[in-house]
């Protein structure tokens, strides 16, 4: 080719580069969303989740799709976010769906119900293992559709104010305890409140409430809650790897082009890896700092987690034999998580208390 073709032809291809990223810009509708959240912005992992998934929204459409993140309380109260999404008051909403148990509690598999899949497994069965289907059909109900958004890991089994040692220490025991788990609490002969992260710490002060539970070290920590409760307790058995949603009103959902819709997922699951890489990451530096703070940590005994294991086995049977769409989402979760666990027995955990032994060592 000669010089003179050459450069002709270099910039053709330079303009029609040039034309092209405006015409793809143009043909994006314009589209501004507000997504209220459960949390507080001082929960800057829960609520970085909705921020990372709205900032993630806008880069990959140019800013032709617009997501505005609001706190707890700005706009809509923080467990009111399925009932703002239904109705049409927003469009989306960043929320644990266990929060809305109370409408129905087939919500709790959709963040976690006690003795439920760690994160690994939860994900899998909501992307792969038909969990992800059980649950939007039933929300389709409340006009919504839930995508993934999210993940805490497992977290801690909450404060004490006095030692839990048996299960005759539960009996009475005033606690705030987050969705399905508070039945379970129940039937162990405690008094569940499902209280907002940012009320909380006032009411464990006062003495309204005897313990609390929210998720891990990190936001434990950033919420106060060893100044007046210092007994500290492992495992979360109420939340083996609880799943965050943001809820789409199915109305908005449906109008979207199908490629702002796969954005969406995208994002969703964007969020979710960081949100649990975050947790994954702080939690160990939190901890530490909480123990030289003089925080007792504790293992709830084997006769609390059989207790509570029998509890919820009796009481996940007496609720299928009346609600079916319960007993659905209940056969599909436990079906794939008994598989799962079964592989993990093979690899996962032999190299994982391998490599705890050699650590601690």
């Amino acid at each position: 080719m000669k010089r003179r073709q050459f450069l002709t032809a270099m910039g053709a291809a330079a303009a029609t580069s040039t034309l092209a990223a405006p015409a793809i810009a143009q043909s994006m509708p314009a589209v501004k969303w507000r997504m209220p959240c459960s949390w507080p912005k001082s929960l800057d992992t829960l609520y970085g989740a909705a921020e990372q998934m709205a900032k993630y929204v806008g880069e990959m459409t140019d800013n032709k799709f617009q997501i505005q993140v609001f706190a707890a309380g700005e706009i809509v109260p923080g467990l009111a976010i399925v009932d703002s999404v239904q109705n049409g008051t927003v469009e989306c909403g960043h929320t644990a769906s266990y929060y809305y148990f109370g409408k129905d509690p087939t919500f709790g598999f959709g963040t976690s119900v006690p003795f439920g899949p760690n994160a690994r497994i939860n994900q899998a069965w909501w992307t792969l293992g038909g969990g992800g289907d059980v649950m939007n059909d039933f929300y389709k109900k409340y006009n919504a559709r839930a995508i993934l958004a999210g993940n805490t890991g497992c977290q801690m089994g909450g404060w004490y104010r006095k030692e839990i040692n048996s299960v005759d220490d539960i009996k009475g025991l005033k606690m705030r305890i987050g969705g399905w788990a508070g039945k379970i609490l129940a039937k162990l002969g405690g008094v569940p409140q499902q209280i907002a992260g940012g009320d909380i710490y006032p009411a464990l002060e006062k003495g309204t409430l005897d313990a609390c539970e929210w998720v891990g070290p990190y936001d434990d920590e950033k919420l106060g809650f060893y100044k007046v409760a210092p007994h500290y307790y492992a495992p979360g058995w109420w939340e083996g790897g609880s799943m965050l949603h943001v809820f789409v009103n199915l109305d908005k959902w449906n109008a979207l082009p199908k490629a702002y819709q796969a954005v969406l997922e995208s994002a969703g699951h964007h969020a979710n890896t960081w949100c649990l890489a975050k947790y994954d990451a702080l939690n160990p530096q939190a901890l530490r700092r909480l123990l030289a703070g003089g925080t007792k940590l504790h293992v709830f005994s084997p006769q609390i987690m059989e207790a509570a294991y029998k509890a919820t086995l009796e009481v996940h049977g007496e609720v299928s034999k009346t609600n079916a769409e319960f007993k659905k989402a209940n056969e599909s979760m436990m079906a794939f998580q008994k598989n799962a666990y079964q592989w993990f027995t093979v690899a996962e955990n032999t190299y994982d208390n391998f490599m705890m032994r050699a650590m601690r060592a």
